[in-house]
Order: structure tokens, then sequence, then C-alpha cells
């Protein structure tokens, strides 16, 4: 379904089960779970099914950011993490909910810092999972070097420096095998995927190469859980202990999952999913 956040902003937002389940004499509110995707560009189809894992404890609430997947098509103007990150607010309130906990993985824990440095009070827990504060592109190449050699190098190097489409086909096509200790579950996940490389080309060319995230995490004001694979190569592990470090430290917790590369829950599940669920219901 498409919602209406305000000003002609519709973005497609899926439910997964109920918020009030019975308990006893009671209906007991379960935690509400926003999940935000990676991209830009690309849409929530990845954390399909294995999410599923968690609703037993939380009503999970996936959608597709601004502009993308099967949400509105928006003027570029609007492709920025400002706007992305305030959304997360519009949606809650045009869902009617109250202290969701949020995740953004790759790209949404970019939206995801940016909204704790906007909205600092209106979250009641965070999940920064698989994602980096700045470009960081020596330790990128460090690591894409590392896994897959001098051609592996060149082409991050190439995509991340001059993005463009003909850098982005070579980089997705060299690089991409990278991203992950494991093979899908599902080989025929990244074709559900619904991706607009525009965004993706604009945000890497404009915003993405002066970020710096790291001054707004020191609002935090919610426990902010950075979940991280130690074989990460484009949001290495050392950004996300950077991360953490610049949280506030009674707010902080963080996770480092051995042997996981880029989305833990997608190399390690039987580690990962764990420790979501401690943080959910913690």
């Amino acid at each position: 379904m498409r919602i209406d956040i305000g000003g002609g902003v519709r973005l497609f937002v899926d439910v997964e089960g109920p918020g009030l389940v019975p308990d006893g004499a009671l209906m007991r509110e379960k935690p509400t779970l926003i999940c935000m995707h990676g991209g830009p560009g690309f849409d929530h189809s990845a954390f399909k099914p294995g999410f599923s894992a968690l609703a037993d404890i939380a009503q999970i609430v996936y959608y597709d950011h601004r502009g993308h997947g099967r949400s509105d098509a928006r003027p570029r103007e609007e492709w920025t993490l400002d706007h992305w990150a305030d959304d997360i607010v519009r949606l809650s309130d045009a869902l009617g909910i109250e202290k969701p906990i949020v995740l953004g993985q790759s790209f949404g824990g970019f939206v995801a810092q940016r909204y704790i440095a906007r909205h600092p009070g209106h979250a009641a827990k965070v999940i920064l999972s698989s994602t980096s504060h700045h470009m960081g592109l020596a330790r990128k190449l460090d690591w894409f070097g590392r896994l897959g050699g001098p051609a592996a190098r060149a082409a991050a190097e190439a995509f991340w420096s001059r993005p463009d489409t003909q850098t982005w086909e070579a980089y997705w096509r060299i690089c991409r095998s990278l991203y992950n200790t494991q093979p899908p579950l599902d080989p025929q996940s990244g074709a559900r995927t619904l991706a607009n490389i525009e965004i993706l080309l604009h945000f890497v060319a404009g915003e993405k190469q002066g970020l710096d995230l790291l001054p707004g995490l020191a609002r935090a004001a919610c426990p902010v859980l950075v979940l991280t694979g130690d074989q990460d190569p484009v949001c290495p592990v050392e950004d996300a202990r950077e991360i953490a470090a610049a949280l506030p430290e009674r707010w902080r917790r963080f996770a480092c999952v051995p042997g996981a590369g880029h989305g833990t829950w997608r190399d390690k599940p039987q580690e990962a999913y764990p420790i979501l669920r401690d943080f959910l219901l913690s």
C-alpha cells in the first residue's frame, strides 16, 4: 500500500504482524520495528523473508524510501538525507506509530544517523547496521583490494571517485560478489530488487562525497546498536567502531559478527538474529 505522509509524498509500506496481541485478559502492544533499506536506489525487498524471524516479538514496517522502489517518484532536489530522515517522522505520524525502533541497513544507516541528529527524541531505539559515517575511500579500496585483488580495487576507485553508468556497471560486476562471505540463500533475491540507478549516482556524486555523520551522533537520546561484520568491504568494521565511539556512552551498544560481510543476518543469521532479538527485547 502507498501511504500519504504529507506534501503529496506517498511511500510504499508493507506491515508484517499485528501490533496488539492477546495476553491473558489484556491486549499487549508489541514494539514497532521500522526497517530502512540500503542503496540508495534500491528497495526494501532484501529484508524479506529473513526479517520474518523477528515478527513474533515486533510488528515490522517495511517501506521504500522517497523516490525509491514502489514509492512514488520524486524530483531530484528531494533526494537528500534530510528529506529521507524526516520521512521517518512523517511516516510514523501517518501510521500513528509512537516511539518506533528504527533500523537502517547500509545507506539506510546513513539515513538513520541523520535521523538521530535531526530527531533525537523520536525513536525508542535505533539500529545502525552495516553502515558508515563518511565516504572512507581509502578503507574501501584497501578492503576491496584485499578481498578481490587489483581489479576490484581499481573498479572500486573508479566508481566511488567518478560515479557514472559505466563505472557503476564495472564496479557491480567485479565487486558485488565481495560484499558478502556467503552466497545468497535464494539466488533470485537480487532479481527482485527494483533499482533506480539515477538516485544512486546522484547521491554518490553529490552528498556522499563530503559525508560526515559523526558529529550528529552525539545527540542520540536512546539506545543505539551498531551492528557490523568483520569482513565488510564497503562499510568496514573500522567505520562501525568510529560510529560507536561517537555515540554517548550510556546509549552505546556494539556488536561485530565474525565472518560476516555486508548484512550480518544475510551471512551469519544464526549469530545476527539473536543479537537483534536481544536488543529489541531489552
